[in-house]
């Protein structure tokens, strides 16, 4: 995949892409089980900070040191979408994982 043909786009990542796609041998993908996990993990640790965010909302709402509600409805949606994300990935994990079980070798 060359992306260096991108014209007019001045961006450091996509520069850093571009670096890579041109040391790495053709024909080999970074889809490896380690960058998987590393993202599921990623993903796990970003659900529980925004769960953890909108908790803290909730006390500081609740105790009177913030009167925005705007903010604790912000976070509680933040949260509540990631969490919804993180059991959707979940469950088509658990779902590959019992479609590889049933594989007769």
């Amino acid at each position: 995949m060359d992306i260096s043909s991108l014209l007019n786009v001045s961006s450091p990542a996509i520069a850093n892409r571009a670096a890579q796609a041109s040391t790495r041998p053709s024909g080999t993908e970074d889809q490896s089980f380690d960058s998987i996990f590393k993202s599921a993990l990623g993903n796990i640790n970003e659900t529980n900070s925004l769960l953890n965010k909108q908790e803290e909302e909730e006390i500081k709402f609740a105790m009177g040191i913030s009167e925005n509600t705007h903010d604790l409805s912000i976070a509680a949606a933040k949260a509540s979408t990631a969490l919804s994300y993180t059991v959707a990935l979940r469950d088509r994990f658990i779902e590959a994982y019992k479609e590889i079980m049933q594989i007769q070798i």
